[in-house]
């Protein structure tokens, strides 16, 4: 390893496992305001109780609280399996920053931790986890597993790809879905982390890739990442700027105010373009503004979570 990957290394994430747990513990902590009041902190030992089971495991102590029905799991139980993919393209690194924390990042910065933070419960309740980092190739793959040196193995993965430093590095998202759909054989959850500015202009091709994941039943989840302050309400201020695609390096050289009202309409469009097309084909549109914090899309996936299983 050559001195530059070792200085990459120190200015990313220092203790990506400390973080997630802390933004887990932070979440926890936060439940009983949420309508997942009187879970325990281990998640797995609740499932919400369904006419026609036995009666047998219902919580009545959990019932007196909430009001509503759910029944104990058990530990061998817990079967669900998770894919995680993460579209690490140029644009994924905006906006450029040298060290990372909870309360400072970018969008592959925010994918990496809310990815961690998934798989810290997903470990907690003895879950299978799986990996797949992708740009303008396939970069790094792993099957779903459950295992502690699996688990460290897809952290070390994930510290990596925030301090990457890719350059023009551009994104064929529909390429590599329709590989990873042909990996995962078993019925899972998965995650797909992008901004969804595609080098290609086939929306098409996309939208065919995310229909072959849901293949075989998969539960598939979109988080939409993006800078809302910058990449969708374009809050510049009015001083001359020149505006670099980071995938392409084409550039153009403008005042911020000029095209700000125009720019707005068109992003807007597009993102609700995304929701529509995402609610035709039953896949769960998530808003993943790196700017908020992660509580709501761990409560997507406690909630996409109680659906699945």
């Amino acid at each position: 390893m050559n001195l530059q990957n070792e200085l990459n290394k120190a200015e990313g994430f220092k203790n990506l496992e400390l973080l997630a747990k802390q933004v887990v513990e932070g979440f926890i902590a936060g439940m009983h305001k949420s309508p997942f009041h009187g879970f325990s902190a281990e998640f797995a030992e609740h499932k919400i109780y369904n006419q026609g089971e036995s009666t047998r495991h219902i919580d009545w102590k959990l019932f007196a609280k909430t009001d509503k029905l759910y029944t104990k799991r058990y530990d061998d139980e817990t079967n669900l399996r998770c894919h995680i993919i993460i579209d690490n393209s140029s644009s994924m690194h905006y906006p450029k920053m040298d060290t990372f924390s909870i309360n400072h990042l970018n969008k592959i910065g925010f994918s990496v931790l809310a990815s961690a933070a998934l798989m810290q419960i997903l470990k907690r309740q003895r879950d299978a986890v799986g990996l797949s980092i992708y740009s303008d190739e396939y970069d790094y793959y792993a099957p779903e597993k459950g295992s502690e040196r699996h688990h460290q193995m897809l952290l070390n993965h994930l510290s990596e790809a925030v301090v990457s430093k890719s350059l023009n590095r551009q994104t064929e998202t529909y390429k590599y879905l329709h590989e990873i759909a042909e990996k995962i054989h078993r019925r899972s959850m998965i995650f797909l982390f992008t901004d969804m500015f595609q080098t290609s202009e086939d929306e098409t091709k996309l939208f065919e890739a995310l229909r072959h994941l849901k293949y075989n039943k998969h539960e598939v989840i979109l988080f939409h990442v993006f800078d809302k302050e910058k990449e969708l309400m374009f809050d510049f201020n009015n001083k001359p700027k020149r505006f670099v695609d980071v995938e392409t390096g084409e550039y153009i050289n403008l005042y911020a105010d000029s095209i700000r009202e125009n720019y707005s309409k068109a992003v807007d469009a597009y993102f609700n373009a995304l929701r529509l097309k995402c609610a035709q084909y039953k896949i769960k549109y998530v808003e993943a503004d790196i700017n908020k914090n992660f509580n709501n899309l761990l409560t997507i996936y406690m909630i996409e979570r109680q659906k699945f299983v």
